[in-house]
């Protein structure tokens, strides 16, 4: 088709070589990725009618979750799977469709599902989970975006029904009330000092109420890291684990990788001192017993060659002459127990990678998450030494590093790996994007960063974060591909590509979705709300969100 089009489509072009070579690779290695998983298993359903029927028999009932954020494949499996005559429910809240620029769904799929007359629908506002003036401010917002928001594209982004408080007798009643509860900034604060501004504001919630629990929510991981780095600074305690992967993890990550880094340079006295530091990293709990380990890192550090504490010979025997020297026995004793483990995976070093990290694991683990979390991590570098065969353990550190720095996201089988539960936390601040904290709630939420950069309305001055100023005419590049693709195969003579007009549908997604977010920024609380915004960069001056002024006005209006 693309030979035979009659005008020039160069960004499919440039897709079908890209698409091309990326299909190569994953057929090389026999592998799909996350949506072959999704059209294949469409195409076997629709492929062979015996299959549906067992499985028909097999999920006579299907309910669905969180159905705003299923895409139109993911809608035809289940619909195929329920059939006719099947029992299908489906739960969800467009209002909260919050994943339509960055994966294939889009709240417009439940919505045109509701209009069926096949469809029964039952609506469910009652939420015992906030004030009343909390509902009240998230109801304002779905009435203002109905029916004034400025830009007519947005008006279709909240939908009725209006959430309503839980009746008396309820067994999940609403908070008591409290309007003074709620804080809209409208004051200008550079990114600086609003991180300053939220983490004073944190720390005087705590002092008054340590045993609530409390979350600061950005728009972006890179901003919660600074909020984590400046709440650190102060001792605040805090929890990142939904920003990239759990403490737990990356320290256990951690762990290994050091043992790694030294492995990698068996030379250097300065790395087998840290490898002892984590080999007894355990004991750091216990402050009056830690002198006794740090005074042996200091000794470990010291050494001159390395090579006559582990392996000594005619050249020389570290540990021999410090005994000659009067040295402590109980020293004595360790070190000659850390050689032996270190002696260990020195022989280990020859094993395939994920043989080794199971050996070093043996002596670094006896929680049984974490023994587990070493054989998921051995099973992710065996795999990477499969597709990179000129790895060796410098390449393995580093993997390793990226997920302990918090530059990879990794699953492990900590407490926090599992759903997560704000509750678990008093007294601590949870970090975390809007977009992770959805199903979530705590007793006091401060969203950050509300400004029309993060929250654009549509405004000639508003700038989006897809279109690059390096590229002509400011062009979202992903929305013009799919649309020149889209024009590719429909083929309509009467709806021919248009430079731009994808990007501005785009815009108009995001200004949807971005009302959405905020929807559900507000709507984690229970009871205590700050919102708050930044100027952005000096160069790139923003402006608080038209949504954040309108609630602004609505609040004072009511005071």
């Amino acid at each position: 088709k693309l030979d035979q089009s009659q005008i020039s489509l160069p960004l499919v072009e440039m897709g079908i070589e890209i698409y091309s070579d990326y299909q190569d690779a994953l057929n090389y290695r026999g592998s799909v990725d996350f949506d072959d998983l999704i059209r294949l298993a469409l195409r076997c359903l629709k492929s062979d009618p015996s299959l549906v029927d067992i499985l028909r028999q097999r999920w006579p009932y299907i309910l669905e979750d969180e159905a705003q954020d299923s895409s139109l494949l993911q809608q035809e499996i289940l619909s195929l799977l329920a059939g006719e005559n099947g029992n299908w429910v489906r739960v969800g809240d467009p209002n909260q469709a919050i994943y339509e620029t960055f994966t294939t769904a889009s709240p417009q799929y439940l919505l045109d599902f509701l209009k069926r007359e096949d469809v029964e629908e039952r609506s469910l506002p009652e939420s015992g989970r906030s004030t009343l003036s909390i509902i009240d401010l998230a109801n304002y917002l779905i009435n203002w975006t109905q029916n004034d928001h400025p830009n007519p594209e947005a008006r279709i982004a909240l939908n009725p029904p209006l959430i309503k408080p839980t009746p008396p007798g309820d067994p999940q009643p609403n908070p008591g009330d409290c309007p003074s509860c709620i804080k809209l900034v409208e004051r200008a604060l550079s990114p600086e000092q609003e991180i300053r501004f939220v983490a004073d504001a944190v720390e005087s919630f705590l002092q008054d109420h340590p045993d609530k629990t409390i979350a600061i929510l950005s728009p972006r991981n890179t901003r919660g890291f600074k909020f984590v780095d400046e709440l650190n600074k102060r001792k605040i305690p805090t929890v990142d684990s939904l920003l990239q992967s759990t403490s737990a993890t990356r320290l256990s990550t951690g762990a290994i990788a050091n043992i790694l880094h030294y492995l990698g340079d068996p030379e250097s006295s300065q790395k087998l001192s840290l490898a002892y530091k984590v080999w007894r990293r355990a004991e750091r709990s216990d402050e009056e017993n830690w002198a006794f380990y740090k005074g042996n890192i200091s000794l470990i550090r010291g050494i001159d060659h390395v090579e006559d504490y582990l392996w000594p010979g005619i050249t020389g025997d570290w540990l021999e002459s410090l005994k000659q020297e009067g040295g402590d026995p109980q020293i004595i004793g360790e070190l000659e127990a850390f050689r032996e483990v270190v002696r260990r995976w020195q022989n280990a070093v020859f094993l395939p990678i994920d043989q080794l990290i199971l050996t070093i694991s043996q002596d670094l683990f006896l929680d049984p998450s974490e023994l587990a979390l070493a054989h998921k991590l051995s099973s992710l570098l065996r795999q990477l030494g499969d597709a990179h065969p000129d790895w060796r353990l410098p390449e393995f550190t580093e993997e390793l590093a990226n997920i302990a720095k918090n530059e990879r996201k990794f699953l492990g089988f900590s407490q926090e790996d599992e759903a997560f539960n704000p509750d678990l936390y008093p007294g601590q601040v949870v970090v975390a994007t809007m977009h992770k904290a959805k199903g979530l709630e705590w007793d006091c939420v401060f969203l950050t960063a509300v400004n029309n950069y993060n929250f654009p309305s549509g405004a000639e001055f508003d700038n989006f974060q897809s279109e690059k100023w390096f590229v002509k005419d400011h062009l979202n590049m992903e929305a013009e591909l799919i649309n020149q693709l889209k024009t590719l195969i429909e083929a309509d003579p009467f709806d021919w590509y248009q430079p731009g007009r994808a990007s501005m549908d785009a815009r108009h997604e995001f200004i949807r979705e971005r009302l959405r977010l905020l929807f559900v920024g507000i709507t984690r609380t229970r009871k205590w709300l700050t919102i708050s915004w930044n100027t952005g960069r000096v160069s790139n001056r923003n402006f608080p969100a038209l949504a954040l002024l309108e609630l602004i006005n609505a609040v004072e209006k009511k005071q």
